[in-house]
């Protein structure tokens, strides 16, 4: 079986749900997740700075990251597992400013999320996960800031109930302590 490429644009201008090429056989699979030139034939400019992983236990949520300067525009595909991906629309100038969407991103169904600049991003991990970043810039850690996973000006709808409930989370301290959406907005327009 051959699935090839398929760009779906979201809502939030900018931003992507893609289906990778996959190619299996008696063997088992092939699974290609990024291509510049396919990407640039479908109108997406993601040139690779940066590749990373992230390894997470169920229960742990990675709240609504960003870096303020040297955006990073993220391909965002889950490897094994499963998490409920994330994103906000952080660019006070667009029409969807402080909306959110979010997807299942699992091992077997392979999607990936294209994360434009200027977007917040996080994820609740549903089952043991590995994530797989593709970054078109380079982490910046003075930059690195968020919003917090529960802000009531968001209000992301998280799948709290797939984990046993919100007392359940695995949440770092750095991620107890960022900014509000409110300090966000005073932030960006001073």
């Amino acid at each position: 079986m051959i699935q090839k490429f398929d760009f779906q644009e979201l809502e939030l201008e900018g931003a992507y749900l893609i289906k990778p090429f996959c190619a299996t056989d008696e063997r088992g699979g092939f699974v290609k997740d990024y291509n510049i030139d396919t990407f640039k034939a479908n109108g997406i400019d993601h040139d690779l700075k940066e590749v990373f992983y992230t390894i997470s236990k169920r229960g742990v949520i990675r709240a609504t990251h960003f870096q303020l300067v040297k955006q990073q525009a993220k391909l965002v595909r889950c490897i094994s597992g499963h998490v409920y991906d994330v994103i906000v629309d952080l660019r006070p100038s667009s029409p969807t400013y402080g909306k959110w969407i979010g997807f299942h991103l699992t091992g077997e169904n392979m999607n990936s999320l294209l994360v434009p600049q200027y977007f917040g991003h996080g994820y609740l991990v549903l089952e043991d996960s590995i994530v797989s970043y593709k970054c078109a810039e380079i982490f910046y850690g003075e930059g690195d800031s968020g919003i917090m996973y529960n802000d009531p000006d968001i209000g992301i709808v998280w799948p709290f109930d797939e984990i046993g409930g919100e007392q359940n989370l695995i949440i770092s301290d750095k991620d107890r302590n960022l900014m509000s959406f409110k300090d966000y907005t005073k932030l960006i327009l001073k």
